[in-house]
């Protein structure tokens, strides 16, 4: 299968894709809870920890796709990201060998930078924020001839990110809602492409970064704010072209949250559980905790927990 030629990636392709690349990845756990642990309320609650996949987050699914699925040129890969996806390029071209270099913005937390030259990829800094370093690595591209991956907006990335929904059913087979956190768009692009409205996937988006939201609005990727306490991986200024004609089908809604909000989340989260989640990681979270959406009883709800890449514990300590 060529990835490249999808249009619109289903169940069988991301079936394919998850077949290649499933010895690369980690099959991630789930942990089952109740709404109540969160004084919720009373419904079944099932928390996919994909901060416990290979990087710290489920981007490492689209990384691995691309270089498994694509012909990579002698002088390598290149990649823009907040964070968490250029650590998974990293990643992926050390685990086959290939060269890679990732621009970032400033706003990259120090713990993802240090990844992402710990797995030996070159590190460049540009810009503020994410489309400045999207920008620059552009220019590179056409200067070396590097292949470029993109963190959201390319087919193999949203097969690979698919795969995450095809283990959540696996898992958790009779869901009847999945909250997934939206930066660019190509976790829940993937992931809403598996599920095919059979279960409610939902979005959530920091207030400070309503990429979806704006695009849904305008009937096509616009731009939006990109700020807030989880810039680094939910504020890349748009969403893909290549998700957004999925989130109209198969996405039901779209909610906000804001950066206390996203925070609370962090902090019940370790209360509750002992999970150390990024602001990104518990964003999903977030439209539970803050009772944006309240679950009805009984309702077998699904978070993603999908980033864990923060300093936020000092074991020194």
């Amino acid at each position: 299968m060529n990835a490249t030629q999808i249009s619109f990636p289903g169940q069988k392709h991301i079936t394919a894709a998850y077949a290649r690349i499933r010895e690369h990845i980690r099959r991630t756990p789930v942990l089952e809870m109740h709404g109540a642990d969160f004084v919720l309320g009373a419904f079944p609650l099932f928390l996919k920890l994909e901060l416990l996949q290979h990087t710290g987050s489920f981007k490492a699914r689209g990384a691995v796709t691309n270089l498994m699925f694509r012909d990579v040129p002698p002088a390598g890969v290149v990649a823009a990201s907040g964070g968490n996806h250029g650590v998974a390029v990293a990643f992926a071209a050390k685990k086959f060998n290939v060269r890679a270099r990732i621009f970032v913005p400033s706003v990259c937390p120090a713990a993802k930078r240090q990844l992402i030259q710990g797995y030996g990829a070159d590190l460049v800094i540009a810009g503020d924020r994410y489309a400045d370093a999207l920008e620059a690595s552009k220019a590179w591209e056409g200067e070396s001839g590097a292949m470029p991956i993109h963190a959201f907006d390319q087919h193999e990335t949203l097969l690979g990110q698919g795969t995450v929904g095809l283990e959540f059913e696996e898992q958790v087979p009779d869901l009847d809602s999945l909250f997934v956190a939206v930066g660019g768009g190509g976790l829940i692009g993937g992931i809403a492409a598996w599920y095919q409205k059979r279960i409610a996937v939902i979005g959530v988006e920091p207030e400070a970064a309503p990429t979806l939201v704006r695009a849904r609005e305008a009937g096509r990727p616009v731009d939006a704010e990109a700020g807030g306490i989880a810039a680094d991986s939910l504020a890349p200024k748009r969403v893909g072209e290549l998700m957004f004609p999925i989130a109209q089908k198969y996405v039901q809604r779209v909610v906000l949250v804001s950066d206390d909000q996203i925070r609370e989340a962090q902090e019940l989260l370790w209360k509750s559980a002992r999970i150390v989640a990024e602001p990104g990681g518990a964003a999903a979270l977030a439209a539970l905790t803050s009772g944006i959406y309240r679950p009805r009883n009984g309702e077998r709800v699904g978070v993603l927990i999908c980033g864990g890449n923060t300093t936020a514990v000092d074991f020194s300590r």
